[in-house]
């Protein structure tokens, strides 16, 4: 079952429960969904890799948003962010452990040959494909430039 088969299903189940948060956080998956799949380009159907990209942002964007709120001293929009945040983040993989973070782009450096910082750009390129969903962007950035210093 595709992820956004998934998310129809879940809707139901969330309607049927009355689960008020769980369905405004599915439907706003929803939407997003399809308006990638409409998008002009796209070819009408939603594969799993880009979904899970999409997954990602909308978590990320509803961390940062509750981080603001909270910095404003606003928790009763802090908490509904979250909320969403948790339910998108029920759809991502695991994130990877430092360890195995590390591990992934030894074996990237490796595969690329990269020996200096000045080929950065060549490893994050591959290494931003390979752990699309598995890492956030900034913490694959960060182990790079460490294992190439």
């Amino acid at each position: 079952m595709s992820l956004f088969d998934q998310i129809s299903n879940d809707i139901k189940a969330a309607m049927l429960a009355r689960d008020k948060q769980r369905l405004e956080a599915l439907r706003g998956i929803k939407k997003e969904f399809i308006e990638a799949k409409t998008a002009k380009g796209a070819d009408g159907e939603l594969h799993d890799d880009v979904a899970l990209k999409i997954l990602a942002k909308m978590a990320k964007q509803r961390r940062e948003s509750a981080q603001i709120y909270s910095e404003q001293n606003r928790p009763d929009l802090a908490e509904p962010e979250l909320a969403e945040a948790a339910v998108i983040e029920s759809y991502l993989p695991q994130p990877m452990s430092d360890a195995e973070l590390e591990e992934a782009i030894k074996a990237i450096i490796a595969e690329v040959g990269a020996t200096s910082v000045k080929e950065m750009g060549k490893v994050m390129g591959v290494a931003s494909k390979k752990l699309a969903g598995k890492a956030d962007g900034k913490a694959i950035s960060e182990k790079v430039k460490a294992l190439l210093a």
